[in-house]
């Protein structure tokens, strides 16, 4: 048996093989594009073989494709080693903690002596609040535990199941009417605030969305459009809920993250525009939320009706002074305060610290805000970015919207002051939008003032300058 080995080519009868000025061509331009040297050409057709004067042309050896599994088993994982932690995140930590703990003693003073000869433990409200303030602990833990670059991947099914959420005060059985707002959604002796649920689920959602497209975001495609989108459908729900100041909170961030996402002020503004012409036509048509709405520009006036829980309100931040009744010394709470342990319980701050816990608390929501601001700009990515920038504007809108109603600068919309108030949707909800931020400030990277990150591209640019 002969066996010989060829590759089967035929010749022409000059001897040359056809096609061969076009393959040398081709060969002299791959060179020239290779530094002058030819790239080796592999011949992906089958040897043949001779086998006793009968050309066969072997079959080529295919290996299997090894699987994804396979692939992950044979590369290294590869490991997030973190630096020590910059000042910005243990400021962000103190400043929690002190809120968390101060809210649970005013809660506790807010409600213990007015509780006194009830029918309710004078305790009850304060072991719930502790009770969420653990979870919440629990929950903040969490988000700093895993990078918060893992976390994207769980961005769209929270924005469904958050949207999902605020469909269920609208079903019957479930929504429950809490202050002319049917905003709450009860299980037994369980409920929650979805509304809460969504500030932190747009906000992520926007940020994962907005990363993604950064470069193409000054389309109208890419930017104005799903800013309008999201924010008219997450404003909008709560605001057929008769939850107002949720709806002026979740407008406020998502233009907020708009800006900060980087997309062009002229399409933010006119979505700020429609919105805040649409809510006025809203408000002016319902007699109820005007009158609310205008009682605060003459709170004497109207004290004994529509502005009675701002005067009392106003009363008791007089009479804390300069350094306060001290704690459980507040006389509002007593039954004249109307809710005086959840929307306005700033004023039983002000009553029992005094002039100069009020500068505190304001003082200290500032510099949450300001840290969370930072972080922002030295966040190693555009989704941390966007992420601890309208977390940050969360937390201040929130708390002025809070603060001013109590103060009576501004109508009173009903909405909690973060960590303080009781609510324990509220707090859980602040605590784990927290530790999202220390997330991203344990990952923060120094930024020089007069520079803009690399990594940050066109988001965020505005900011820096």
């Amino acid at each position: 048996m002969t066996i010989s080995m060829n590759r089967g080519d035929t010749r022409n009868a000059g001897g040359a093989r056809p096609g061969t000025d076009v393959r040398a061509r081709r060969e002299a331009a791959l060179a020239r594009l290779n530094g002058g040297t030819a790239p080796a050409r592999a011949d992906r057709r089958s040897p043949e073989v001779t086998v006793a004067g009968e050309p066969t042309r072997l079959r080529p050896v295919v290996r299997a494709k090894p699987s994804r599994r396979a692939v992950q088993r044979t590369v290294p994982r590869a490991v997030e080693r973190l630096g020590p932690a910059p000042a910005i995140y243990y400021a962000i930590v103190v400043i929690v903690a002190g809120f968390v703990m101060l809210g649970l003693v005013m809660v506790l003073s807010a409600t213990s002596a007015n509780s006194v000869g009830g029918t309710e433990s004078p305790y009850a409200t304060f072991s719930r609040q502790v009770v969420w303030a653990g979870l919440g602990l629990v929950g903040m833990l969490v988000a700093l535990a895993l990078p918060y670059q893992r976390w994207r991947s769980f961005v769209i099914p929270g924005a469904v199941l958050a949207a999902g959420a605020m469909m269920l005060p609208f079903v019957p059985g479930v929504g429950a009417t809490i202050n002319d707002a049917n905003s709450w959604v009860r299980f037994g002796s369980f409920g929650f605030q979805p509304s809460e649920i969504l500030k932190l689920a747009a906000i992520a959602f926007l940020a994962d969305y907005f990363a993604r497209h950064q470069d193409e975001i000054h389309e109208p495609r890419r930017g104005i459009v799903p800013l309008a989108l999201v924010g008219a459908g997450c404003a909008g729900l709560s605001f057929l809920q008769g939850d107002l100041g949720s709806a002026i909170v979740l407008g406020a961030a998502i233009l907020a993250v708009g800006v900060i996402a980087g997309v062009p002020l002229v399409h933010v503004g006119s979505v700020a525009t429609v919105g805040a012409i649409g809510a006025f036509i809203a408000i002016w048509s319902d007699p109820r939320r005007f009158n609310r709405l205008t009682a605060f520009r003459d709170i004497e006036g109207n004290k004994e009706h529509l502005a009675w829980q701002s005067w009392q309100g106003l009363l008791g931040i007089a009479n804390g002074g300069i350094t306060g009744s001290g704690i459980g010394g507040s006389r509002a709470k007593m039954g004249y305060l109307p809710l005086a342990h959840s929307d306005f319980i700033f004023a039983v701050i002000a009553d029992e610290l005094g002039f100069i816990g009020s500068v505190a608390v304001i003082g200290g929501f500032a510099l949450l805000v300001w840290f969370g601001i930072q972080t922002a700009l030295a966040a190693p990515d555009p989704f941390g970015l966007v992420l601890a920038g309208g977390i940050s504007v969360w937390f201040g809108v929130q708390a002025i919207v809070n603060i001013g109603g109590v103060a009576g600068m501004l109508p009173v919309t009903g909405l909690t002051l973060p960590f303080f108030s009781a609510g324990g949707t509220s707090l859980f909800i602040s605590m784990v939008a927290a530790g999202l931020l220390l997330n991203v400030a344990r990952r923060a990277v120094t930024v020089p003032r007069t520079q803009v990150p690399s990594t940050v591209g066109p988001i965020g640019e505005r900011l820096v300058r």
